[in-house]
């Protein structure tokens, strides 16, 4: 068998001095995480942020930036994580879209309220995705490349 890596995107989304996550239903209770998902087959990555912003947040979400890219280990599930996280804009909101299942609601956190709930965090990546941002941490969004 091949190993090989799950590939997932995240937003990275600041507004008004505040965080966009979500609070989540997961098999531990609820928990934090960026907007965030698998990346489907065929799809591009930006394509692929955009949807699950839309899907666990019913926000428009506009990349402009790639944060980074993060190589995460799950210890407990033997799973490696190959992170994209993407800044951008919410350019409009659909409050009565239906959220995925397992989404409780979206949430929109401080900087300090992020770190505070650091043991409700989905992994260790969101905190990190974060400060990235706040760092300025900004590459564009032509380093990705998609044939399709």
């Amino acid at each position: 068998m091949i190993w090989k890596p799950h590939v997932t995107v995240a937003a990275v989304v600041q507004r008004d001095g505040k965080y966009l996550l979500v609070e989540e239903e997961t098999e531990s209770g609820l928990a934090f995480n960026q907007p965030a998902g698998h990346l489907e087959e065929g799809e591009a990555l930006v394509d692929a942020v955009v949807r699950e912003t839309l899907e666990e947040t019913a926000y428009d979400f506009r990349p402009t930036h790639l944060v980074g890219i993060y190589h995460w280990h799950h210890p407990v599930k033997d799973i490696t994580y190959l992170r994209f996280a993407f800044a951008g804009e919410l350019r409009g909101h659909h409050p009565e879209r239906r959220l995925d299942d397992g989404i409780v609601a979206a949430r929109w956190l401080t900087l300090d309220e992020v770190r505070a709930t650091q043991e409700r965090h989905r992994s260790p990546l969101i905190l990190r995705c974060i400060e990235d941002l706040a760092a300025g941490r900004r590459y564009p969004l032509d380093l990705l490349v998609h044939y399709a």
